[in-house]
């Protein structure tokens, strides 16, 4: 395992770059010194073979094929290169080192292709003839201005391969003495470095410990003597602000001990002489923030600034109901203040505390809606019955034709008036078992489940002519309660017929993930206002209450929907677009068959 220490660390990374550099270094010279003696070698064959295209020319136009050869023979030998001459056809007739008749056609290779096109042609490869490795030149001849033939000179690369070789030998050479000299360099550079942050390190494991009075004393750069510098300064500053932090907690232990409640304290000049957690959580400040600041500037709330005003004055324990406005909700919070005094009975300053009673309040305003709407649902089935009883008891039962209409209304409203009892019997019956923990699920085709509620609303869907797509995988199985879901879903498909014209679509679809399935139903509708969707799922909460009402609906059945997704463990929503239509979602998340709802 590879020594994690910053020695060694530091020892190695000079180490690494030292060696890097001498290998970049090594191989950019190698690579420019070999670039350098190919280039030069290139000029070199590409003069010789003009001067040779120059002494060719003439016997080459001639057809002169014997003289030609000698001639390349003398020029390959005088200048110690080889010497090709070739035909446009690639056909070679002299070569200062071989029989031409011996020779394949060279019309192929790649500079006799670029001279035959008219330009200067190379290229180094192996060659078969000479068993080394050459580098070729080809010139064109021309004769009025057209490539008539190719001239080829070529030369060994033998001699920069091994000037190359022994150029490597001493770059080697010079790495390894240079790499010999650095690695003692670097050592030495590495535990002047290392030695005093390591004994910074054992001082900040003393801070750590508790020991803020230890000093680090350490000679090195001038960096590292400033980080020591400032080690030493937080070490005071911390061992001077834990000091102050134990008196305060201190003094807050009599106040705040035990308690749940959100408490502040003050003194005399509404400066906050100290809050606990909940006191802030609940007026949404900071505890850090608010140690030693004024009251007004700390809370804006106006009531919080003048209860603290009134418990301040007060010779006795002042109450009051406090509500804050929040951007989502308000918060009802009820404060007790009383003053605080020292041992000569002098007032010092006040304690207030506070409760969050949001909850309860929030409860009360539901309960005192609910029954307000109750009672206003029920009274009127119950008023139009008692109305048309009177009318019928007055004499109207004399006439056998409104007898009848009446009577029939009285049945509708006794019809509606059984559909709201229902309904919230099926509403109480439903957080009964959600809160006890007894709704059991099983695992259920959930496809079948959805043609099942939809054949429920088939014969309103045909009245309107509205065609209900659903969109779901066959072998999808969840784990849920199938008759209430079955009236979830049965309560939405309801109220996407109610709401939608004649003679459109509604896509009831089922997707699902590894977490949970959502099921979602688009109608073609009017659509829903942005400001009533986030109360639609409120007992007797009603868009239009006058359309409603005709429809026959009783205001609860998206409340239900909610209450079943819910002792499900999941939720619900909805997306609406005025004059496009909604789209309404259960989101259940998945659990195992058999596992009841309420602790999934």
């Amino acid at each position: 395992m590879i020594n994690k220490t910053l020695h060694h660390q530091i020892y190695l990374s000079y180490l690494l770059l030292t060696f890097i550099a001498l290998g970049a270094i090594g191989w950019y010279s190698l690579s420019s010194l070999q670039q350098f003696l190919y280039d030069r070698t290139f000029q070199d064959l590409e003069a010789r073979a003009q001067l040779v295209e120059t002494q060719t020319r003439d016997l080459f136009h001639a057809g002169k094929h014997a003289p030609l050869r000698q001639r390349a023979d003398e020029l390959g030998r005088a200048g110690g290169m080889r010497v090709t001459l070739i035909t446009p056809e690639g056909n070679v007739i002299a070569d200062s080192h071989r029989d031409p008749s011996q020779m394949d056609n060279h019309g192929t290779r790649p500079e006799v292709v670029k001279a035959l096109k008219g330009e200067h042609g190379s290229s180094q490869r192996y060659s078969h003839t000479l068993k080394t490795e050459l580098m070729y030149v080809a010139v064109p001849l021309r004769h009025n201005g057209q490539v008539t033939g190719v001239v080829r000179t070529a030369l060994p690369l033998t001699v920069i391969h091994e000037m190359l070789e022994g150029i490597t030998y001493k770059i080697a050479l010079a790495g390894l003495v240079i790499a010999l000299i650095a690695t003692p360099i670097s050592l030495l550079v590495s535990r002047r470095i290392s030695r005093p942050l390591l004994a910074m390190k054992e001082h900040a494991e003393r801070f750590a410990q508790g020991d803020l009075r230890s000093r680090i004393h350490v000679n090195g750069p001038q960096d590292i003597d400033n980080l020591a510098f400032a080690l030493n300064t937080m070490a005071a500053q911390l061992d001077e602000r834990i000091r102050t932090i134990t008196a305060q907690r201190n003094e807050q232990e009599a106040i705040l001990a035990s308690m749940v409640e959100g408490v502040i304290a003050v003194d005399s000049d509404e400066a906050i002489i100290s809050i606990n957690q909940s006191a802030a959580r609940f007026l949404d400040v900071r505890m850090e923030d608010a140690q030693g600041r004024s009251v007004p500037e700390v809370f804006r709330h106006s009531q919080i600034q003048d209860f603290v005003k009134r418990a301040l004055k007060s010779v006795e324990a002042v109450e009051s109901d406090l509500v804050l406005d929040r951007p989502d909700e308000e918060r009802y919070l009820q404060a007790v203040g009383a003053v605080l005094k020292d041992a000569g009975d002098v007032t010092i300053g006040a304690v207030i505390v506070l409760n969050d009673v949001t909850r309860l309040r929030r409860l009360e305003n539901m309960r005192r809606d609910f029954v307000a709407n109750v009672s206003h649902e029920l009274r009127t089935p119950i008023t139009s019955i008692k109305g048309f009883v009177e009318t019928l008891l007055s004499g109207a039962m004399q006439e056998p034709e409104n007898a009848e209409r009446f009577l029939r209304i009285v049945s509708n409203q006794s019809d509606r008036l059984n559909a709201i009892i229902d309904d919230l019997l099926s509403l109480s019956r439903i957080e009964q078992d959600s809160e006890k923990g007894g709704l059991v699920i099983q695992e259920t085709e959930l496809r079948g489940l959805l043609e099942t509620a939809i054949q429920h609303s088939s014969r309103q869907a045909e009245e309107k002519n509205i065609r209900i797509e659903v969109d779901c995988d066959a072998a999808l199985q969840v784990a849920l309660n199938p008759p209430l879901f079955e009236q979830a879903l049965v309560n939405l498909v309801d109220n996407a017929i109610k709401y939608s014209e004649n003679d459109t679509c509604i896509r009831v679809t089922a997707q699902a993930s590894p977490h949970q399935v959502v099921v979602s139903v688009a109608d073609q509708g009017r659509g829903i206002p942005r400001e009533h969707l986030p109360r639609l799922f409120e007992r007797f909460y009603r868009v239009d209450k006058a359309r409603s009402r005709q429809m026959g609906g009783t205001g609860l059945g998206l409340a239900i929907v909610k209450h079943i997704a819910q002792a499900h463990n999941g939720k619900v929503s909805v997306q609406s677009t005025v004059g496009e239509g909604s789209v309404f979602r259960i989101h259940v998340p998945r659990v195992e068959a058999g596992e009841p709802a309420g602790n999934a």
